[in-house]
């Protein structure tokens, strides 16, 4: 099993959420994140590389970008945004997709 670790930023991203919506994305990451984080489902995908994370998981309009630490079992959440039509809101800013 992982360990789950969220970055400072993950955590501010959770705060800005409704506490409902935060509670949903948290489950999420410990239902889905736990076992074999690193094989793709449909609604887990690697990344083109990016500066952000490796990973996607997608939860309804949240996106919760993730990297994972093999060595030491560690999934660490480093962003969780919110998508809009076309539109990803991470950290708080906008990216047009």
């Amino acid at each position: 099993m992982y360990r789950i670790a969220f970055t400072p930023e993950a955590i501010g991203d959770l705060d800005e959420l409704r506490p409902y919506d935060a509670r949903k994305v948290i489950a999420e990451i410990e239902m889905q994140l736990v076992r074999d984080p690193a094989i793709p489902t449909r609604n887990r995908k690697r990344l083109r590389p990016n500066q952000l994370a490796e990973w996607e998981l997608r939860i309804g309009d949240f996106r919760v970008f993730y990297d994972i630490v093999e060595n030491d079992l560690v999934v660490r959440i480093v962003a969780v945004g919110n998508k809009l039509g076309n539109q990803l809101f991470v950290h708080g800013e906008r990216y047009d997709l």
